[in-house]
Formats: C-alpha cells, structure tokens, sequence
C-alpha cells in the first residue's frame, strides 16, 4: 500500500517500454477520513481535489466527499465519477466499499475510510511512462493533517495494451 497521503502524492517511471497503442491503470483508492467534496469552505476546507496523471496529463481530476448527509437536506457533494469543477454528485458516489475504519481511531467521527475502483485507459506509444497521483487537499483548522483528510492506494496495476493488425 503506498500511502497516506496528504498535500503530496507519489510518481511512477517506466522506461524503456516495448511497443503498444495504450495504457491501462488500474489501483484501489482509499479514501481517509473528512473529505469534503466540491465545498468551497472560505480558504479553511475544500475543495478536496484528487487527480491522476499519466505523463503530466490530468486524466481524473475530481473531488471525493467522505461525508454523510449529517447535515440535514444537504449532502456535501463531490465530483467524482466526473471531473472537477463541472460535476455535482452525492458522497461516497461510485464507491466500492463503504464503512471502513477511520485512520486515526477517531471512532467518534462518522467519516471513516471509502474504498473506489480506480481503472483508466489512455492512447499512449511513448516508450516512457510517467504515472502519478497527486492532491490538493484544504483543511487549515486541523491539528493533524494525515488524520483529518489523506489517502492511500493499494493494487497498483500499469498495462500495456497492443492491438495487433
């Protein structure tokens, strides 16, 4: 598992590749804690913005919320399975599995951790492959980061696809 994860990210480098017409990355994403979505919290939190880049191309560019409707009618949204800032969905959309524990043990908060199915195919022939996944993650009142908003990915899976003539 590579991870947690919080204003950072890691970097993947290939070189060297045999010939193909694309590639396929494929990982589980874990989602830690109080994400919040598309909230645009006056500089203090959100917008949560993850994103995946294959050769510095953003190929997902989204947000996760990790909330509840806790809030009454309101449900903070995220944009993903879309991209930010275009999409409006509800919290915890397209996830896998919900209700995992929190990272911190903070068993108090309703939070917890979301796992999402992460798989993208792009048009790619370059014999390098930069593969890298980032955040830009906004919680300034938190005492401690990595246990308010983070994540980790797990599975990790880069192939290369050639379609014979």
């Amino acid at each position: 598992m590579l991870g947690n994860y919080n204003k950072d990210g890691f970097v993947f480098y290939m070189n060297q590749l045999p010939a193909h017409q694309m590639v396929e990355v494929s990982f589980d994403l874990y989602i830690h804690d109080s994400w919040d979505g598309n909230q645009l919290g006056n500089g203090i939190d959100g917008p949560d913005i993850w994103a995946l880049y294959v050769d510095e191309v953003p190929y997902i560019y989204t947000t996760f919320s990790n909330n509840s409707c806790f809030y009454g009618p309101f449900c903070p949204p995220q944009s993903y399975p879309g991209n930010y800032p275009q999409n409006y969905h509800n919290p915890k959309t397209g996830a896998y599995q919900t209700g995992l524990p929190p990272t911190c043990n903070y068993a108090h908060l309703p939070y917890g951790s979301t796992i999402y199915k992460i798989k993208k195919t792009v048009v790619h022939q370059s014999g390098q492959l930069t593969v890298s996944c980032r955040d830009q993650l906004i919680q300034t009142n938190a005492e401690d980061p990595l246990c308010d908003e983070s994540w980790s990915i797990d599975n990790l899976k880069i192939s290369l696809i050639n379609y014979e003539d």
